[in-house]
């Protein structure tokens, strides 16, 4: 029993990074009685079936790139063949050791596991399928999202992303719905793997959102590699026929694949949790609302990460659970800063992002915007066409960077570093100031003297 007369001063309900985190730094660093209930695998959607294992992926699917290149500058390779249940079991030990982490983190932490559902029954009351109930002064939701299926005949027939890691041999075609980063970048990882990729999404352009002469970019990128994207396309009807499944999309077009991928979307697991029953407002969609500081209708109950739908990052998650910790635990009313919070989309090339858009600083202000596109050292000796984009989106009264977008290898490196200038107000002139490391594809961003367009 804790000291304010509740079982718990904090019960987080979700295992994943910020829950995580939240929960150990509450018990380990601010002395709190924590518990904390997962329904599945401790390490939530980064850990398990996202961020990490995709990551892994991509670093398979890039060796055939390699293996071409290193032919180039002399040695003998060969490409393969690739083994994917030789991949598949080393990917899931690894995962397995990752959430073996994650458990003994809290464990050092004090905090008390429960290995069930949890669902809300009051403001402070928490019922976990166990059938036991634990009331706490404080309830942190920080359950996640899940994948969205659309609402067509025979839709359970096609994969989600969550399904991607566990299959037992990889489909000799598949073909993948949505233009977000989930689809292409999986639509990258499966060409490189060996799989013949179509890419069907329903506006003109994939990647909306992001700055439209980098998302630009990648599209021609990945067209050139030949995965076959078909622009403005609409899934109509599938069913299984032939071994495969029959698809058919709303520019008529019809044809067999082995697999189809559904990623056209995430929904926060909201569902069946006693929110709206106890007063907790849900937006839309089911995200839960908050304010500023995570906090919902019902005072006791907080909510991180992609369960609210703000910015569904896992490093954004670990943050806001930081803030809300703070903020109950420490005294600290800490806001969550969402602001100049750099990306990365790990296609092939990988595409890095920080800060405003091109169209969206022209919205706002006069801006300039100095860009450069180039063949990399490493590509033009291998006699590849690959190409790379450096561009910086510059406000012309105050000379501060607004945007950074990197299209290249290793784009997720860069924009990192990236992010720091410009979360710090880094001006065009101060990134001019700073000597060039050569021969780097990334000296390009303090080398740009002239804007190649002006608003």
């Amino acid at each position: 029993m804790s000291d304010s007369g509740f079982d718990y001063d904090l019960f987080v309900i979700g295992g994943g990074s910020g829950g995580v985190r939240a929960a150990r730094v509450a018990a380990g660093e601010y002395g709190a009685k924590v518990g904390l209930a997962e329904e599945d695998r401790y390490g939530g959607t980064c850990v398990i079936r996202g961020c990490v294992p995709k990551k892994l992926m991509v670093f398979a699917s890039g060796y055939r790139d390699m293996f071409e290149d290193a032919r180039a500058f002399g040695w003998e390779v060969n490409d393969g063949p690739f083994d994917w249940p030789a991949f598949s079991e080393k990917l899931n030990g690894e995962l397995d050791r990752l959430e073996g982490v994650y458990k003994s983190m809290l464990d050092k932490s004090g905090v008390d596991r429960f290995d069930a559902r949890a669902t809300l029954k009051d403001a402070h009351t928490v019922t976990l399928s166990t059938g036991e109930e634990k009331t706490a002064k404080h309830i942190l939701v920080a359950t996640g999202g899940r994948p969205w299926r659309p609402d067509i005949p025979n839709a359970e027939k096609a994969l989600v992303s969550d399904d991607i890691f566990n299959l037992k041999k990889l489909p000799k075609s598949m073909l993948i719905i949505g233009g977000g980063y989930i689809a292409c970048e999986f639509a990258c990882i499966l060409h490189g793997l060996g799989v013949d990729v179509s890419l069907w999404f329903r506006r003109a352009q994939i990647l909306n959102g992001f700055d439209d002469e980098a998302r630009g970019f990648v599209a021609d990128e990945m067209r050139a590699r030949g995965i076959d994207m078909h622009s403005g396309a609409n899934l109509l009807e599938m069913e299984e026929r032939d071994g495969g499944i029959w698809v058919k999309s709303s520019h008529g077009q019809e044809k067999t694949f082995e697999q189809v991928f559904f990623a056209t979307g995430r929904t926060p697991n909201t569902e069946n949790m006693g929110l709206a029953e106890i007063g907790v407002e849900l937006a839309r969609g089911g995200a839960v609302k908050v304010d500023d500081y995570s906090q919902t209708a019902v005072p006791s109950v907080y909510a991180i990460g992609d369960v609210t739908n703000r910015v569904n990052l896992t490093p954004v998650a670990i943050r806001e659970g930081m803030a809300f910790v703070r903020t109950v635990f420490g005294g600290e009313p800490t806001p969550v800063d969402h602001a100049l919070i750099a990306s990365a989309v790990f296609t092939q090339p990988e595409m890095g992002s920080v800060g405003m858009t091109e169209e969206n600083a022209m919205a706002q202000e006069p801006v300039e915007i100095y860009a450069t596109s180039f063949k990399a050292m490493q590509t033009a000796f291998a006699d590849r066409d690959d190409r790379v984009l450096m561009k910086l989106v510059v406000s012309k009264e105050t000379r501060t960077v607004l945007g950074c977008h990197i299209v290249a290898p290793q784009a997720g490196e860069m924009i990192q570093m990236a992010g720091i200038a410009i979360k710090l107000g880094a001006t065009k002139e101060q990134f001019d100031q700073t000597c060039a490391v050569h021969p780097t594809m990334a000296e390009e961003l303090v080398t740009m003297r002239t804007p190649v367009r002006t608003s």
